[in-house]
Parts: C-alpha cells; structure tokens; sequence
C-alpha cells in the first residue's frame, strides 16, 4: 500500500508504485491541472511540488511528475497546481495574469508551480533565482519576456520573506494555502504509520532511485515489474566526512549535493557546474548512484566523480565490496555490478592544494544532453610540475571514459604549450567518439581538444600558443 499526502488529502493506493505520479493525479484523481507534455522530464507541464522531511525541515521541491514512480511519493507530500489554488489568485497566480505571462495556457501550470517552489524556498529571494526554479520549464508560445516579467514581480515579493517559518509567513501573505500549516504534523504521523508495515517483505524483480533514466527509457517495464525503490532509503543518504574521505550515499540527489555545505568547500565553483547538469526538476530527483548505473556514456555526474579518481562501495544482501570507479564501466551500458547489487557509497578524497574542473558542451547550453563532456583534477608543486592528475570524458567512448594514459603522460611534467599539444595527440588515441545526432565523430575530438585546454584556462597564454591564436 502506497500512502501519501495529495494536496490536502491522505490518499492509499494499491497500484503498481513503478507507475508515475502523473497519472495516478490525472487519471485516478482527475486532477487535470497537471499537464502531460513530453513525458520525459523536459517540457516541465507536468510539474508538481513534492513536500519531505530533510533532516528535522520540511521542504518542498519541484519535480516532474511523469519521470516519478508513485512509489517514490510514499510517505510525502505531492502538491498539484489544485493544491495551491485558493478563494482569490496567489501572487504567483495572479504576476504571471498580470504580466500576460500565458497565451495557450498548456505549459502555465509547470510555471506556477516552479515559482511556488522558489517561493517556498526560504532561501531563496532573488530574481535570478525565480528565474533558475524555471529552467526546466518550456513554453512555446510567449517568447519567455512576459514570464521573466512575472518572475521580477514574485522575487520582488519575496524581499521580507523570514528565513524560518517560512511556511507561516507564506500562508499569511497568501502564497499557499492554510492546511500547509499542519502538514509537517501530518507527515510525522504517517511516517509512523509506514515504519510499522517496513518489515513486511516482498519479491523484487527491479530497484530504482529518482527514476530519471529508467522512467524514460522503460517506462513500461518500471511499471509491471514489483520495484524497489532506494531513492527514500536513510542508509543510502546523508554526505559525510571520514577518515579524510568523503562518503556520499547513492541515493543522494544531485540537488542535495549541490546544496552541501561540505561539499560546497571542497569545490567553489559547484554552482557552475551544476548549473550544466539537467534541469532544477530533474536535479531535485535524479541519485547520483542512478546516474552511474546508467552508465550512459555522457553521464554527467560520472564524469565528475571519475576526474575525483572515486571509489564505489556496492552491497548485495550485507555482503560488501569496494570497485574503483574507473574499473567499474566495462562497455555500452555494461557494469562490473551484478544485477541485485546497489551503490551503498560514492567515496572520493576531497580535493586539497588542487585544481578541479568540469566543462560539458550540449545542443542548448543548459539541460541538455552533452555531446561531450569532460573533468579533470590536477595537482601542481612549486616547480610547475603535475604530481597528480586525473582526466575523465564522456562522448568520446562507449562509455563513461577514465582518460588513464594521457593523465600519465602529463605526470611529472611541467605545463607547456608543447606538452599540452602531446596530451592532445595521447587523448586522441585513446578516445573513439563516434558520429550520431549530437555531432560528428571529428567535431567530438575537436570539443574534446576544447574541453581539455579549458581545465587549464588559468594559464590562457599557453592555451593561445596550443590553438594557435
């Protein structure tokens, strides 16, 4: 049984938990306002507001409600656009009437409740980050100019919103609903109820974490199949530091990393990265050990954590073992990982005295696909020598690629330009991009070539003697 909080309703299920949210709220619920666009989390009309308790706060998210299972809602509370409408428009509402911020009105629904999702932020107050809780949101009609609009409205509304209860101030000022109020109590009170049926055991055929890869590529199978779902497992969160290793759970999100305050010093240029890695929505859902299983040649976050020289540690029935990240893809979407094992942690020493870089080139210069992507991580002494390095690059091979033999050519050796001109020929004889739809073969190793000289950009003069500028 499936029981969560749909707007201001308890609500029980028996339906498959690997079906989505989305349907579930149009079709057994016949709340309509949700939007089905694309169903492969990016147009954004279908996008909901998912309520849960982190740590001892209640926040609230955005996310696409056509790439969630209905298991993932268990135990949280799912706001559709119903769920916020009141006797008089919400300020939300009423910038984006006012602003003329709709025209077909299909994709306003995802909108308003990604502005609600800013607004419930008790973080967030500026205009540039209204404008970033949109980003996974299309529209196709107004030329984005009036919605932008709507957002100076929202943000400039928010310049006296407290940073704690924020929920209170929300609800007197009219942006949500009263029964917002009680729904941290409720929530408890349902967790209870849920922890007493945790013990009662069941066959699984499937496990899954955010549902961002699988939804899309086996939505039917994710649906038939009895499904475990790791995304909401305690042991698989929380992001610590130990023994001077950094321990990151598999079911962490790539928003709860970002959002790291540890994490957040080890690498100071996170929100940059970031910013090239899906949409808001999707970042709020997406695991990190998800994205590593996929083993999608251009995953993003494996990139990173190869460049980290990262260890994973993978459990099946209690029994554990620890393989290096680089060891771990060993073909197109073929992992050294049986079928019933799962990334418990995602382990890496933190960077100290040196430099990290991630760079990613895509159709759409955010949310997209990479058609390459690329990290590195190099340590440099006094003497200008690399004592250490580490390069990673997708696009380029079957799979997520450790770009072992050109970080040991660059070992031990002083950056020139003429080095860098040999790492590039070692790079292209280990990489074998191939043509598709996101370019051809010659244009990957060019962005390659790029991408590499961009992880040493604090040495411009030396990049411009390599290009020949």
């Amino acid at each position: 049984m499936i029981r969560f909080i749909l707007n201001d309703k308890l609500v029980e299920t028996e339906l498959p938990s690997g079906s989505t949210v989305l349907d579930f709220v149009r079709y057994h619920k016949r709340l309509a306002g949700t939007k089905i666009g694309c169903r492969e989390g990016d147009c954004g009309a279908c996008t909901v507001l998912v309520g849960d308790m982190e740590g001892d706060k209640l926040n609230y998210r955005s996310m696409t409600s056509c790439l969630m299972p209905l298991g993932n809602a268990h135990g949280k509370h799912i706001v559709s656009v119903e769920g916020i409408n009141m006797k008089e428009l919400s300020p939300v509402q009423q910038a984006m009437v006012d602003t003329n911020g709709t025209q077909c009105g299909f994709c306003t629904i995802g909108f308003v409740m990604s502005l609600t999702g800013f607004v419930l932020n008790e973080n967030a107050k500026q205009y540039e980050q209204a404008i970033a809780s949109v980003d996974g949101n299309i529209c196709r009609c107004t030329g984005y100019k009036s919605i932008e609009r709507a957002a100076i409205i929202v943000s400039d509304k928010m310049n006296n919103k407290p940073g704690t209860e924020t929920i209170g101030w929300l609800v007197k000022n009219n942006f949500i609903p009263g029964y917002f109020l009680n729904i941290k109590e409720r929530l408890a009170r349902l967790r209870e109820t849920i922890r007493g049926e945790e013990n009662k055991t069941r066959e699984v055929k499937m496990m899954i974490g955010g549902g961002t890869d699988l939804v899309v590529q086996k939505a039917l199978a994710v649906k038939q199949s009895a499904v475990e779902h790791l995304s909401g497992k305690d042991e698989l969160n929380g992001i610590r530091l130990h023994n001077g290793q950094c321990y990151i759970g598999g079911a962490v999100t790539v928003t709860a990393f970002a959002e790291s305050e540890l994490i957040r010093g080890f690498f100071p240029a996170l929100d940059k990265y970031i910013k090239l890695v899906s949409s808001t929505p999707i970042r709020n859902m997406a695991t990190l050990a998800g994205n590593i299983v996929n083993a999608s040649p251009i995953g993003d976050m494996s990139i990173f954590f190869l460049a980290l020289d990262s260890e994973l540690l993978l459990t099946k029935n209690g029994v554990q073992r620890k393989q290096k990240l680089k060891d771990f893809f060993k073909g197109y979407k073929q992992t050294d990982k049986s079928v019933d094992e799962i990334i418990e942690q995602i382990i890496f020493t933190p960077p100290q005295s040196s430099i990290f870089n991630f760079e990613k080139v895509c159709k759409r210069t955010h949310l997209d696909i990479a058609s390459v992507n690329a990290a590195c991580l190099y340590q440099v002494n006094e003497r200008g020598e690399i004592v250490s390095i580490h390069l990673a690059a997708g696009g380029v091979a079957p799979f997520p690629k450790y770009l072992g033999r050109t970080g040991a050519f660059l070992q031990g050796k002083k950056i020139t330009a003429a080095v860098l001109k040999e790492a590039i020929q070692v790079m292209n004889e280990e990489i074998a991009p191939i043509s598709d739809a996101r370019g051809t073969a010659e244009y990957k190793r060019l962005l390659a070539r790029q991408l590499f000289l961009a992880h040493f950009q604090n040495q411009p003069g030396l990049i411009k003697q390599v290009i020949g500028a």
